[in-house]
């Protein structure tokens, strides 16, 4: 079961995400019912820790098995969700993730995956180009550019 809830026009999250990076690019997502982008990731289910989710998460949404390189944030947001209308409460821990030797190495700089009766499409994203995308979590569009170069997790991907 997610930790997850609604009461009346309120939903609380409790949510991992996973930051990939390659060479001043993060991977970012979207799917067939959100218009902006975001980091592959998803909720938390009872009983299991926030790295057992993040790797279940990339596993389902990625189909690799990636390996956690560090946590990198915990945030707690407020907001609207554009798609549902509800008022959010939402903690999420962002964990820098190590892909190298994966599937995801082969990828090209777009790719769709498909998850049950979903359809991703991710794209590598320039750190550049957050500010001007629809792009969640806000913070991430200056966090970025705060993270040490040895946070970079190389991949090669072209």
């Amino acid at each position: 079961m997610d930790i997850s809830f609604i009461e009346g026009n309120e939903k609380f999250n409790y949510r991992v995400c996973a930051v990939i990076i390659n060479g001043g690019r993060i991977l970012a997502m979207r799917d067939e019912r959100s218009p902006y982008f975001y980091l592959p990731g998803g909720r938390v289910r009872m009983r299991e820790t926030a790295e057992e989710a993040v790797l279940r998460e990339t596993a389902e949404e990625l189909g690799i098995n990636a390996r956690i390189a560090r946590p990198l944030w915990l945030s707690q947001s407020f907001f609207r969700e554009d798609v549902d209308g509800l008022l959010y409460h939402e903690l999420c821990v962002y964990f820098l993730m190590d892909v190298s030797g994966t599937e995801l190495e082969k990828r090209g700089a777009r790719f769709r995956l498909f998850e049950g009766e979903h359809t991703h499409d991710f794209e590598w994203l320039e750190f550049e180009r957050l500010e001007d995308e629809y792009f969640y979590p806000l913070f991430l569009k200056k966090e970025i550019f705060r993270l040490p170069g040895h946070f970079t997790i190389r991949t090669d991907i072209e």
